[in-house]
This record gives C-alpha cells, sequence and structure tokens, in this order.
C-alpha cells in the first residue's frame, strides 16, 4: 500500500454534518496520516441573520452535537469554533500543521467567494485545498447538451442525468476503512446557542430530529411508505412526502444514500413511487447546475424579458400573505405552518409563491427572501428556482398565463379541509362545502358556525379573476 500524501490533514465540514459516506472525509482520512476535523460557526453568516430566534441555527447545532458525537467514537474529534471562517480556516491549519484542508465543494456564489479565498490564504502557506463533490449526483459541467451547453429545460436534462448513471454514482464512500486516521484533539466546549448569540426555537416542541439519527429514521419510515409517493405527495394533510428536506440541505443523509434508494427500486418492475421520487432527486440537481452556470439567477430573472416587470408591490398585501390573512384559506394555512415550523408543504410552496406574484402582484423576490428567511431546508438554488418557477421568470417555469386559482387548487389538494383546519382554527365548524371559499357562505351559515368573514376571519383580499386580469397585463406588458 503506496504511503499517505499528507502527514496531517484538516477536514472541513461545512453542509454535510455526517461521518459516513462523506466524500472530503474520505479522501482526507485515505489520503494522510492523521486527519483532524472542524467546524466554524461562521460569523460572516450568522451576524447576518435577521432573528435571535433561528430554526436553522439550533438545527445546526444539535446536529454538530451528534457529528462531535460519532467523530469522538470513531476515535476523532470535532473542533468547533465562532468565527469568521475565511480566517479561522487559514489559521487552524498553520496551528495544527496540516499540509491540506479537504472540503466538499459548495455551489452558492458567497460560498464559492468564501472557498477562494480561503484558498488564496492556504496557498500563501504551502497548504492544498482539495475540494470535493458530495452533495449532487451530478456537478456543474457533468451533464451537459449534446452541444456541450447547459440544460435550461428540465425533461432534456433528467433524461440525461439517467441515461449518465451508473451504480458508481450511488456508491456509498467507505469511510469506515480508514478511520484509524482520525486524529484525537483537546478541543474546547462547544459554543452553546447563547454563545452563538441566539436563542433556543420551538424544534424540540415540533417533535424535529435533527442530525444523523433524526435523518435515518426520517429515511427508514419514508421508504415504508415510498410505494404511494407518487398519489401522496401533492396533499398536504397526507404522511406522503419524505420530510427529508433540512436533512439534504444540513448533510445529515447522503444524497448518494437517497439516490440509490429511489433509482434500486426504480428498476422495472418496481412501483412509480421510486421513478417519482428520484424525479424530484434530478431537480435538485438540476436547480444547483442552473445556480453554477447562471449565477445571475440570484436577485435576478433567469428570462431577461421579465426582469423589469412593474410589480405595484404593495407592502399591506405583502404583510397579509406573509401572517397569513389573505382571506384565502389554502394560502393562510400554509403561511401559518411556515411562521410556526419554519417547514412548508411543496405544493403549498407552489400555490403561496403562485398567489404572492400573480393575484397579489409582489416581487417574486419579496417571497423568496421571506421564505429564505423561514424555511429550515432553505437552499438558494431550490429556493430560487422554485420562486422563478412559480413567478414564470425561471428556467422552464410555469407559463406567465398558467395561474393557479386558489380555491380549485384548495379543492384539489385539501378535499375535506383537514390542513385548513388545523392551521385556520377559525374555520373548523365551517361546513365543506363553504371551507376554501368562506367569503360564499350565506349570513345564516355564518352565524351557524360562529364566524363572520370580515371578522373573525379576513374577507379575501383580491378577487382572483380580476387579479389573474391584471398579472396578465402586467406579465405581457414587460
Amino acid at each position: 500500500m503506496p504511503s499517505p500524501r499528507y502527514s496531517r490533514s484538516l477536514c472541513w465540514f461545512r453542509r454535510d454534518l455526517r461521518n459516513y459516506d462523506h466524500a472530503a472525509l474520505y479522501h482526507a482520512l485515505k489520503h494522510s496520516r492523521q486527519v483532524y476535523c472542524v467546524f466554524v460557526f461562521d460569523r460572516d453568516i450568522l451576524d447576518a441573520l435577521p432573528s435571535r430566534h433561528d430554526r436553522r441555527v439550533e438545527f445546526i447545532w444539535r446536529s454538530v452535537a451528534e457529528l462531535r458525537r460519532a467523530l469522538r467514537a470513531d476515535g476523532g474529534e470535532l473542533i468547533v469554533l465562532h468565527e469568521r471562517a475565511v480566517e479561522a480556516i487559514p489559521q487552524l491549519a498553520q496551528a495544527l500543521g496540516a499540509e491540506a484542508v479537504f472540503s466538499n465543494r459548495d455551489y452558492e456564489p458567497a460560498a464559492i467567494a468564501r472557498d477562494a479565498a480561503v484558498e488564496a490564504a492556504l496557498a500563501a502557506q504551502g497548504v492544498d485545498f482539495p475540494q470535493c463533490k458530495d452533495q449532487v449526483i451530478f456537478e456543474r459541467d457533468e451533464v451537459l447538451t449534446l452541444a456541450g451547453t447547459p440544460f435550461s429545460v428540465f425533461t432534456p436534462y433528467k433524461n440525461a442525468w439517467l441515461k449518465r448513471l451508473t451504480p458508481f454514482h450511488v456508491t456509498a464512500y467507505p469511510v469506515e476503512r480508514y478511520l484509524a486516521a482520525l486524529a484525537p484533539h483537546e478541543a474546547g466546549p462547544m459554543p452553546t446557542l447563547a454563545d452563538l448569540g441566539f436563542a433556543p426555537t420551538n424544534l424540540g416542541e415540533l417533535g424535529v430530529r435533527c442530525g444523523m439519527a433524526g435523518g435515518t429514521a426520517l429515511l427508514g419510515d419514508f421508504l415504508a411508505r415510498i410505494d404511494r409517493y407518487h398519489e401522496a405527495r401533492d396533499f398536504p394533510a397526507v404522511k406522503g412526502v419524505s420530510y427529508l428536506s433540512a436533512h439534504l440541505r444540513f448533510g445529515t443523509v447522503s444524497i448518494r444514500q437517497l439516490a440509490r434508494a429511489a433509482w434500486d427500486g426504480s428498476q422495472p418492475g418496481a412501483g412509480p413511487g421510486h421513478a417519482c421520487w428520484l424525479s424530484e432527486l434530478i431537480w435538485r440537481d438540476f436547480y444547483q447546475q442552473i445556480l453554477w452556470h447562471f449565477p445571475h439567477v440570484v436577485g435576478h430573472a433567469f428570462k431577461p424579458a421579465y426582469e423589469h416587470i412593474a410589480f405595484p408591490n404593495d407592502p399591506a398585501r405583502f404583510a397579509a400573505w406573509r401572517e397569513g390573512r389573505t382571506g384565502y384559506p389554502i394560502v393562510d394555512a400554509a403561511m401559518r405552518q411556515l411562521a410556526h415550523s419554519g417547514y412548508m408543504h411543496n405544493r403549498l410552496r407552489m400555490i403561496a409563491a403562485s398567489f404572492l406574484v400573480k393575484d397579489l402582484h409582489v416581487d417574486w423576490r419579496w417571497g423568496e427572501r421571506h421564505f429564505a428567511e423561514q424555511l429550515i431546508d432553505f437552499d438558494l438554488a431550490a429556493n430560487n428556482g422554485g420562486w422563478q418557477w412559480a413567478a414564470s421568470t425561471g428556467c422552464d417555469a410555469q407559463p406567465y398565463f398558467r395561474i393557479f386559482n386558489p380555491v380549485t387548487q384548495s379543492e384539489k389538494f385539501d378535499p375535506q379541509g383537514s390542513f385548513i383546519r388545523r392551521y385556520v382554527p377559525e374555520l373548523a365548524r365551517c361546513p365543506e362545502r363553504y371551507l376554501h371559499a368562506p367569503w360564499t357562505m350565506p349570513l345564516t351559515a355564518q352565524q351557524a358556525c360562529g364566524i363572520r368573514v370580515g371578522h373573525d376571519y379576513p374577507a379575501p383580499l383580491v378577487d382572483h379573476a380580476q387579479a389573474r386580469a391584471v398579472a396578465l397585463a402586467l406579465f405581457a406588458k414587460d
């Protein structure tokens, strides 16, 4: 067996908070005699957050604590810092005498700039900075058109993605073979949430399962019902989706692990649930490559023709949408779920986004920013892609003239109103026939169920038919 290339290396954990099937950790261990591990609560990120009660920070904090315990059990340690990563990583590498810093590649513009600064600082010290592919199956230029250009339409991208996929691409990195290279270290105590400047949220009350243990439990639960995924995934009152999005975002599960389960089950003879889920995982790769090839989508429309739509951007309408008091029950239930839990079902994300842009005529960037602040699973590529899809400004987006009707969407995807009644308790006694459009309920029926529309629950903020006509004119004019 050849000697390891490096005597000492540092593995920098970021959005990959697990100790198994981890590309950077695998390569660091395989090519080094000793490997130290670090996670940085980056002040450049944390100090910019608008709230000191951020569920994402608590999710990460709990997951980092679990990762630290796991690495200790493996014979190593996780050094946990609360500093500026661009300064802390080169300083720590120098202090440890590391010859290389391994990390997994990130495709977000701010992360790319951070990594470039770190790489330059390390190079000045004579330290290598190997980066690995870990959070996607295919990255950057791995799936291109026959002309060698990036895809901007999903279906041909998906077909090319599937054609390229082999068992190799979903095979786990055997980290466990090289654990002897983990280096112990006398690390100080891990910073508390208070040390980071944050307060506990309601994650515990919500029963959110963080870390690798949470991801493993959710995956096991989902695989037991994946056969119905294609039928159940659009109904928010039904346990139909995987609930793994936050775990994918922070790497407490492995994308290869998930894609392998989906692909194995989608082979000939298997049910359509696996294939449907695999398609959703491919959407995730698709939006990551869009962000990589077209970074202007951050803050700008993918389609230049829709960059300067003259949205009225009424702050009062935006506030009503944000607070779940638009008068459209399915929209209000979705927004209240988000505020309460930091989670929103994907079908509801589409409905809520379409309503903000096409009914309330508010710029999609306002909604994108709000979701970015609220979602535990916030991922720049997916959030931006989803909002631009709903706003008809993005790649392979819904045409601007196809506008969700919030009432028919509600009737179709929450037919009994179970989801609405949970998050809009004012309507709990509302008869089913009126629940999706309570303003149509006669006054006698309102009195019978103890609710006055416009008093106990808002009257509709806009008339959908009229708002639709305005949206069509806005897009046609631009």
